[in-house]
């Protein structure tokens, strides 16, 4: 079986975290689920407000998605997993190691941060958008949109690549139904969405959908005057069970200036805890 991976970034990966990392998380980072499997609820999805209607039955190969659908099949691909990884942010410029403990299970996707202060940062996929929490000493409380910004525990990471909020907004675009990424020229679908409003960090961002997966393999964010911010890409992938999930994924920031990078961290997460 093939792994969605979230936004979310590799020529064989992704689901964030999410976004991620999926973390975003982007971004959830893999699904159990098989590409035929998530294809067809991704094109059945809009059926599920007429359920008496009945489902019509889908050739061999699943019909070309849509740009709705495709983003349909990211969000889902966060949403269906039950598993518990370890693994760690480092800071390419400091080599400042954050340790982190990834758990999925059912609709709720939760990072505990090892190192102190300590800080639990779950979201909960049971709401539209999904709902980012955040846990310190003293209660839970959720994660205010004015924050989104804010790197977490210094890393070129922030609230929103874990918030994977980017995933619901409404305006998406297929942009190219036939991209191609990487020099293995892995086939893609490349769409972007636009947010509702100027009052988050990203205005646009692409993502590549890999068509053999279902995963984001490659995110790009930019701001309100189209300059790119923040860069998702999967470097490393390894195999669980016959699935591809992810080992190692870039993030990069760039000054919106002159397009400079301005830091660089990576994720790396050991094999996943079936629950």
């Amino acid at each position: 079986m093939r792994a969605p991976f979230f936004v979310l970034e590799h020529h064989r990966a992704m689901t964030a975290l999410a976004i991620g990392l999926a973390l975003a998380t982007s971004f959830s980072l893999y699904s159990l689920m098989n590409r035929r499997q998530l294809l067809t609820a991704a094109a059945l999805a809009p059926l599920a407000a007429a359920p008496l209607v009945p489902a019509p039955v889908l050739a061999e190969d699943p019909p070309e998605l849509n740009a709705e659908q495709v983003l349909e099949l990211v969000r889902r691909s966060y949403a269906l997993q039950n598993h518990r990884m370890n693994g760690q942010l480092r800071d390419d410029d400091t080599g400042k190691v954050e340790p982190l403990e990834l758990t999925l299970t059912g609709k709720v996707m939760r990072f505990r941060f090892k190192n102190p202060p300590p800080e639990i940062v779950h979201l909960d996929l049971t709401t539209a958008p999904a709902t980012l929490w955040q846990v310190k000493a003293g209660g839970s409380s959720p994660v205010p949109l004015a924050n989104a910004a804010e790197p977490v525990r210094g890393m070129d990471f922030n609230y929103e690549d874990l918030s994977l909020r980017f995933t619901y907004w409404k305006n998406v675009k297929m942009m190219d139904s036939t991209a191609r990424l990487t020099a293995a020229r892995v086939k893609c679908w490349l769409i972007r969405v636009t947010a509702p409003d100027q009052k988050g960090p990203y205005y646009t961002v692409d993502l590549w959908v890999e068509k053999e997966s279902g995963g984001v393999a490659k995110m790009e964010a930019y701001d309100t005057r189209s300059k790119m911010v923040k860069r998702f890409q999967v470097t490393k992938v390894q195999k669980v069970d016959g699935a591809t999930v992810l080992k190692e994924m870039r993030i990069e920031s760039f000054n919106p200036g002159d397009g400079a990078p301005k830091g660089r961290t990576y994720l790396t997460l050991d094999k996943p805890e079936k629950q």
